[in-house]
């Protein structure tokens, strides 16, 4: 974490490089320059707030201010969300547990649940890519074709195609039932 508020502390106006941390600083910090230190936008910064992901923010002359606490906690916010935590779980790393669960706990259980999705998502992916490599391949002469052996491979598996397909987004619009009744019309 160090490293992002070196790097950032360049950026600041009236703020000596290297001293970020320091006391007089982190005690008094305007939201824009919480917001430059993650390359974030203010409004982002008082969303999060808004959403109880940071506490709110004391006020001097009506401004914003916040402590080092802030900047703390904005890292952790930072790393979950680079590695694909969504808002609400940040909410859950933060306030989902007992308040006595130590933070190695906290971020390998949402971790464990953030593999299984990843994983079931390479899954949905490379099913994709299969469907995508059919497609790509077709000689049909009309759409029509196309569906006809669609619902022809289907049959074949068992099942009609979009059971497995609409499971992961790629749903052909046509449902079982809807393929069987257009089996049925021929």
């Amino acid at each position: 974490m160090r490293w992002v508020l070196r790097k950032n502390a360049r950026d600041f106006r009236g703020v000596r490089r290297g001293f970020l941390l320091d006391s007089r600083v982190a005690e008094d910090l305007a939201i824009s320059d919480v917001a430059r230190v993650f390359g974030l936008r203010t409004s982002a910064i008082r969303y999060y707030e808004q959403i109880g992901i940071l506490p709110p923010a004391t006020r001097k002359n009506g401004q914003r201010r916040y402590n080092n606490s802030v900047l703390f906690r904005l890292a952790v916010v930072q790393r979950a969300r680079e590695t694909g935590f969504t808002l609400e779980e940040i909410r859950e790393l933060f306030f989902g547990f007992p308040p006595a669960t130590p933070p190695p706990k906290r971020w390998h259980d949402l971790s464990q649940r953030k593999i299984a999705e990843l994983r079931n998502r390479m899954k949905q992916l490379k099913l994709m890519e299969t469907l995508l490599k059919r497609v790509e391949n077709c000689r049909c002469d009309a759409l029509d074709e196309c569906g006809e052996k669609i619902l022809r491979q289907g049959e074949r598996e068992g099942q009609p195609p979009s059971h497995k397909a609409s499971a992961y987004g790629l749903n052909f619009g046509v449902t079982g039932r809807r393929a069987k009744e257009v089996r049925r019309k021929k």
